[in-house]
């Protein structure tokens, strides 16, 4: 009888039904604090609303060390080549606040939703959006208008 309680029991357990309990709270570990959300941003998304076709945007993103290490930015990745972004290479000093500049060169007309992505903290990942809309421009100034020239001869 207590073999085959023993072997039902080895069976639950190689089956994974039975699992070590472990308890509800467990104390932070080093590898915890070095998890935490240490970057805060101002915003996470801008729209540029409508701009003219060619003419090349920028905003500023602020990026907030709220931990009490300095922070290194370890990378600033756009999803494509008609988005770069600038930062600062140097560490970010507790409580810092730095910029992120992120340029949209507007060459394509239409609609655009762009991301930027920010590594930093061995793994942690945080996303900027940009957003817009690219209209043509005229491919000449206005054309001149007779009736002005018409009415220019009559007043002199």
């Amino acid at each position: 009888m207590k073999k085959g309680a023993l072997l039902i029991i080895c069976g639950l357990l190689s089956m994974g039904f039975i699992q070590a309990q472990t308890p509800l709270t467990t104390p932070k570990s080093t590898a915890q604090t070095a998890n935490e959300d240490i970057l805060l941003l101002k915003e996470s998304a801008h729209s540029f609303g409508k701009i003219p076709q060619g003419r090349p945007v920028t905003h500023i993103f602020e990026v907030t060390n709220t931990g009490k290490e300095p922070l290194l930015l370890e990378n600033v990745q756009a999803s494509c080549g008609c988005t770069t972004p600038e930062w600062s290479r140097e560490p970010i000093a507790p409580g810092a606040t730095v910029p992120i500049k992120v340029g949209y060169n507007a060459y394509a007309d239409g609609h655009f939703n762009k991301t930027v992505s920010i590594f930093y903290n061995n793994g942690q990942t945080k996303t900027l959006v940009i957003t817009g809309e690219v209209y043509k421009l005229p491919p000449t100034s206005a054309p001149e208008n007779a009736s002005v020239q018409f009415l220019k001869q009559t007043n002199q």
